[in-house]
């Protein structure tokens, strides 16, 4: 049914080639961007789950190093 209905309608190739061409240069950027990154951004946002950790786990440290203090 659907082939039908587009098959009756002209112009519709169009629509096609041009939704491959937006698929195919989209991931071919894509590609190109994650080849011409710094490696410097990557490490650090590799690293950035690891901070917020770290940081809660220091809070945690320095809130129970306040209350030993007090005793």
């Amino acid at each position: 049914m659907i082939r039908d209905v587009l098959g009756s309608m002209e112009g519709v190739s169009g629509y096609a080639i041009f939704s491959l061409i937006l698929f195919m240069g989209f991931f071919i950027g894509l590609i190109v961007w994650t080849m011409k990154i710094d490696k410097n951004y990557l490490n650090k946002m590799k690293m950035l789950p690891f901070e917020s950790l770290r940081n809660k786990n220091n809070d945690k440290f320095e809130k129970n190093s306040e209350k030993q203090n007090e005793k």
